[in-house]
């Protein structure tokens, strides 16, 4: 099926990323950052937090950047930015919803790629509020590509989460209940079948229903969801299909924490990706 974007010559895409910023425990545009930019896009970040590290270590420190916005992304308007996507993932408050949405009106052809970071194995992150969990279910609707967990997805379609383990059929059901929802293209991340695999699955307008299978490590790593979300959007603005990309980004998501487990404290850092960069550079080969 169709590539999502056309790369063209020697130009540079230019993506928005709204995701907050985290100073040590690799995470968001931490991470989308150097994904992106290795797969030759210019990467324009649009900060929805600062936070001192990710919220996983004690005592970490947030300032949230919804009073700025508005002022920010109209001095872009003010000299001439163009957007081929906009990538948002962590948002700090429901406010920033519509800043998104402001950015949509402005930018109408980017492609709009919705990584809808809000929670993880049937537990909201601690920073949302009932409000912007609601925002963010909105904000999924009319994405050309919505990568949710199955904890977001059950929190999108107002469900209770089941667990990690659902069969085919529920991942299918699932899935066009999320497309039902407005959302083109979904890649739903994270299914476990008890035999030893990591399963992620993509199906919508551009794509066939496709799954992605890798070996299950034993343990979790901060921000393995941010590296998913940004290789999958480095291939697809590589020129790459949906199914294509979608088995990059498990790849590398899984390659990533192998390298990972061979630095200290691993665990609390975070997934290391940096020695993988040469492999998104790869894709426009």
């Amino acid at each position: 099926m169709e590539a999502l974007y056309t790369r063209e010559g020697a130009y540079i895409p230019r993506i928005a990323a709204v995701h907050d910023l985290c100073g040590y425990g690799k995470c968001s545009l931490g991470i989308a950052i150097p994904v992106l930019s290795a797969a030759g896009c210019d990467v324009c970040p649009v900060p929805t937090g600062l936070f001192s590290s990710h919220t996983a270590f004690p005592g970490w420190y947030m300032h949230d950047t919804t009073e700025i916005l508005a002022d920010y992304l109209e001095a872009w308007r003010g000299i001439d930015v163009e957007l081929d996507a906009v990538y948002s993932g962590f948002l700090g408050a429901s406010e920033q919803v519509e800043r998104i949405r402001d950015i949509y009106t402005t930018y109408p052809n980017a492609l709009r790629v919705v990584d809808p970071v809000m929670a993880d194995h049937g537990e909201v992150y601690p920073t949302y509020t009932p409000d912007l969990v609601a925002a963010m279910g909105k904000l999924a609707e009319g994405a050309d590509i919505l990568t949710p967990n199955l904890t977001e997805a059950a929190i999108i379609l107002g469900r209770e989460w089941s667990g990690a383990d659902i069969d085919e059929s529920e991942v299918r059901e699932t899935i066009s209940a999320l497309r039902d929802r407005g959302a083109k293209n979904v890649v739903l991340k994270g299914i476990e079948h008890g035999d030893g695999l990591i399963h992620n699955y993509v199906w919508g307008d551009a794509v066939e229903f496709t799954e992605t299978t890798n070996a299950k490590l034993p343990y979790m790593l901060h921000g393995t969801g941010d590296l998913f979300a940004s290789a999958l959007l480095a291939a697809v603005m590589a020129g790459k299909g949906l199914a294509e990309s979608t088995r990059f980004a498990a790849d590398l998501t899984a390659d990533a924490m192998v390298v990972s487990a061979k630095q200290p404290h691993f665990e609390d850092r975070g997934v290391s990706f940096e020695p993988l960069l040469g492999k998104v550079a790869a894709l426009l080969d």
